[in-house]
């Protein structure tokens, strides 16, 4: 008998190499897709966690910020902030994750900030790989991603621009308001204002929100910007300008266009009492004389030609009202300088007005208490200084003897001003007055170095 043998065991072999092949290269080729797709998990989980971080290092600044603002620059060892160095620091929890911020000690504080975010379990083993550290890790550590900045601040004064009210300003007449620098010789002349070296920083601003919250008519000129508060509009008439230099100058009238909004929203800390007891201030004949010190009138009435002479650097506090009238008149004698603090419900600093004769706004400044409801200056004797009182109607009409009306800034409540005022903001006062809070200036990034790494492994602050 003859048996024949089979011939497809060779091509049964190459069919189960082939497949074993391409069963391998699928199986590579899923096994690369699944770690393609692990990793942009981890990817977008680190993402997250990058971005999460954010928050909570605003949180951390947040609260310094509130901090320092709240008790000043060098009194913050309280409230649950420590002190060791020179530097207040604070650890707070933000959910599962937490800030640890420091605040140094100096009159412009730096803030530096830390955010400590959770990372998920998955990136953590993934992380801890590389960045865990020798050793041990206890139980209780948390692997955590973390980002910091360092901010600058500084003290943001109440003279920021040149005029502010709570409400409504009416400006007419032959008003202009313009702006110099007296600590800049090249914008001023010998710290003096000078026409020639004009400039448009002389900003109206009112918190308001009314139809014509700032009115302007006639032949008012503002070189600067205006401002109200959100939906407040700007009425203007007449030949009335606002605006640069160039536009004004150019001869246009109107608002210049992008020299105009509606974004102003500033708070006006109230003025309190500088202190409760003090002497009468010294007489020479029927006139008065304040050196060095503090000084407490029940009111201030001065006419004729009576006269106060400042000889130091004196505080004046008048629990009453306060009138000047007739050539009566103020002596700021040089390198003297007055704090004039009214209570009283009106004050007329009218006469001969104030004589300052260093020439330097930050010499006289008045302030009126949240009792001090009007305010009014009037005559043609030039004014030299800075007013605050937050709850006063601000009257102003003469003027226009000389350039030099109102040299200086002032905040009240509202503003009427008629007649021939040119009224000069002095730039350098930008920092001065009572100090509305600290702003932050710079913001930048720590450096992974700074850090110790974006990720740390450690036992989370209780």
């Amino acid at each position: 008998m003859k048996i024949s043998t089979l011939k497809h065991c060779g091509t049964a072999g190459s069919t189960l190499v082939l497949t074993l092949v391409v069963t391998a290269v699928i199986g590579f080729l899923l096994a690369a897709y699944m770690n393609l797709i692990k990793s942009q998990n981890l990817s977008t989980y680190r993402s997250q966690a990058w971005n999460s971080a954010v928050p909570v290092i605003e949180a951390g600044i947040e609260d310094a910020l509130a901090h320092i603002n709240v008790h000043g620059a060098t009194n913050l060892n309280c409230d649950g902030w420590t002190y060791s160095g020179s530097e207040y620091s604070m650890t707070r929890a933000v959910g599962d994750s937490f800030y640890t911020v420091t605040i140094s000690n100096t009159a412009a504080p730096v803030i530096v900030s830390k955010g400590y975010v959770t990372l998920p379990v998955v990136v953590a083993s993934a992380q801890n790989v590389v960045f865990a550290a020798a050793g041990e890790t206890p139980p209780s550590a948390k692997s955590y991603l973390v980002r910091g900045v360092r901010v600058t601040t500084r003290g943001s004064g109440s003279f920021t621009k040149a005029m502010v009210a709570k409400g409504q300003i009416t400006l007419s007449g032959g008003v202009t308001t313009d702006s110099f620098n007296s600590e800049d010789p090249a914008l001023s002349t010998g710290g003096q204002y000078d026409v020639t070296k004009r400039r448009d920083k002389g900003d109206v601003a009112s918190n308001g929100s009314l139809i014509k919250e700032i009115n302007s008519s006639g032949n008012v000129k503002i070189y600067g910007h205006v401002s109200t508060g959100p939906g407040g509009t700007v009425g203007i008439n007449g030949n009335a300008a606002i605006g640069s230099t160039n536009w004004i100058d150019g001869g246009h009238t109107a608002i210049e266009p992008g020299w105009s909004s509606d974004d102003m929203n500033v708070d006006f800390p109230d003025v309190q009492a500088p202190f409760v007891a003090a002497t009468p201030p010294g007489t020479s004949g029927s006139d008065y004389v304040l050196g060095n010190g503090n000084y407490l009138m029940s009111s201030l009435t001065m006419s004729g030609k009576k006269k106060m002479t400042i000889t130091g650097n004196a505080v004046l506090y008048v629990t009453g009202n306060i009138s000047m009238s007739g050539q009566s008149y103020i002596s700021i004698q040089p390198g003297a300088s007055l704090k004039l603090y009214c209570a009283g419900a009106t004050a007329n600093l009218s006469g001969q007005g104030i004589a300052n004769q260093n020439g330097k706004a930050t010499n006289f400044c008045y302030y009126g208490l949240p009792s001090n409801t009007s305010l009014s200056l009037s005559g043609n004797a030039a004014f030299t200084g800075v007013i605050y009182a937050p709850s006063a109607a601000f009257s102003m009409t003469g003027g226009g003897v000389n350039t030099i009306d109102f040299v200086g800034a002032s905040v009240t409540s509202t503003v009427s001003m008629s007649g021939s005022f040119n009224f000069h903001y002095d730039e350098s006062l930008a920092n001065f007055g009572p100090n509305r809070g600290f702003v932050v200036m710079s913001w930048n990034e720590l450096a992974p170095s700074e850090l110790g790494g974006n990720v740390v492994t450690m036992t989370p602050p209780e």
